[in-house]
């Protein structure tokens, strides 16, 4: 999928209300709505410059918190960092403090425990996407964070949230495939936990095991959509890049639902990569695979909680489906006045990638961040982002108008008062 590197931002805007009140009997029409508009359109910009003023103000204080001796300090000035690039595209505000923010997640890293280092994993792809794609952070970054990884005295959750923001940074910054494939081999030796014991039995790894080697396994699947299919096809066959088929069949017996469901993604994914360049890829496994697929789209065992049967059921009946009819999930994203199509396994699992880094702040990015628009093709901005902002200056208008027609109303209607009162008189 092409990717380029653009800055792009836009400052955000706010509504303001106008006062009725300050017009005056002297004033026309015409230039008393040039003049409240002229207030009005002030007031909105001061009013963004102001909420814009508050996230950097805020990311100032972080970026100075997060090198204080507390590691509680720390880890709460790097969740802010995080929030604050989540939330808000800023990337001139950030493209100015790249350095000192990069030595606060490389320190973070290689100094921090735990909940530090996740934090610090977190805010790199965050970091990377404010700037548009920085081949040369990224790189930097991602040695520190494979070396984070592949540690086994690291937590397992930081060493999950390190795994899968190295596969974001190298899907957002690197151009490599020869760097896509070491790494990719790379990550199955840390999934390859979850494979089949010798005598076939599933993998008896821990939960926190587990969400490390799903966290491996997906990241491994992001880094497939940057294959080309031809590419793909001929590294399978020489088996020196993916698991073999039969190791991934052999994962969706994981008593860890994670491990499961990242799994079947990644068979849909491998499958839809290989059809591309080959129509009957890996046709002779399609019955064990729909065979293994039929039985979790169908699970019922009670010894696995309600909720986590419901996902799994819903995730492989989408996997089923498209084994048997070739049926691709199709979903629709609306954001404003706008809408992202996922109609692949490969854009699907990229915006769910994406979304998990992300967060809550992800549509705010769709509307106005260049480079992730330009990753999910999305094309150019809308000269009109943020939808109600027209809606509000007409409403304004209109508004401005009625109150200009009910003082002429007024005015008439006093003279021929006043007409009348002297005639009587």
């Amino acid at each position: 999928m092409p990717k380029t590197r653009k800055k792009g931002g836009r400052g955000q805007a706010a509504d303001s209300n106008s006062d009725d009140e300050s017009l005056n009997d002297n004033t026309s029409v015409y230039s008393m709505r040039s003049d409240n508009n002229g207030s009005v359109d002030d007031e909105s910009e001061d009013a963004a410059f102001s909420a814009t003023e508050k996230y950097e103000e805020k990311l100032v204080q972080a970026i100075e918190n997060a090198t204080e001796k507390s590691a509680q300090t720390r880890v709460t000035a790097l969740q802010a960092m995080c929030d604050t690039m989540m939330h808000r595209f800023l990337p001139d505000f950030i493209d100015d403090r790249k350095v000192t923010i990069m030595d606060i997640i490389e320190k973070s890293i290689r100094r921090g425990k735990g909940n530090e280092q996740a934090l610090a994993a977190h805010l790199a792809p965050l970091l990377i996407m404010q700037l548009g794609g920085d081949e040369e952070i990224a790189k930097s970054i991602g040695i520190l964070l494979l070396a984070t990884a592949q540690n086994k005295a690291n937590t397992f959750d930081a060493r999950a949230k390190c795994v899968s923001a190295l596969a974001l940074l190298n899907f957002l910054g690197g151009d490599d495939i020869g760097d896509v494939i070491a790494l990719m081999q790379q990550l199955e030796a840390i999934f390859s936990g979850s494979y089949l014991k010798g005598d076939k039995t599933p993998s008896t790894v821990a939960a926190d095991a587990g969400a490390l080697h799903a966290a491996a396994l997906s990241a491994w699947g992001l880094l497939l959509t940057l294959i080309p299919s031809g590419d793909f096809c001929s590294l399978m066959s020489t088996n020196s890049l993916a698991p073999s088929i039969s190791n991934l069949i052999g994962m969706l017996q994981s008593p860890h639902l994670e491990v499961r469901m990242a799994t079947g993604e990644v068979i849909a994914l491998v499958l839809e990569c290989g059809r591309g360049h080959e129509d009957d890829f890996l046709e002779s496994y399609l019955p064990e695979l729909i065979d293994a697929t039929k039985l979790l789209a169908t699970d019922s065992k009670k010894f696995r909680a309600k909720r986590d049967r419901k996902t799994q059921r819903a995730t492989f009946r989408d996997v089923l489906r498209y084994l048997e009819d070739d049926t691709q999930p199709e979903i629709t994203i609306r954001f404003g006045t706008e809408s992202l199509e996922l109609d692949t396994w490969a854009i699907h699992h990229q915006y769910t990638a994406l979304c998990a880094i992300m967060g809550p702040g992800m549509t705010s990015h769709l509307r106005e961040n260049d480079f992730l628009r330009d990753i999910l093709q999305l094309g150019s901005k809308l000269i009109q982002a943020n939808g109600m902002a027209g809606f509000k200056q007409k409403k304004l208008e209109r508004r401005l108008i009625n109150a200009a027609a009910f003082k002429a109303r007024t005015l008439s209607r006093s003279k021929n008062r006043d007409k009348r009162s002297a005639v009587f008189a």
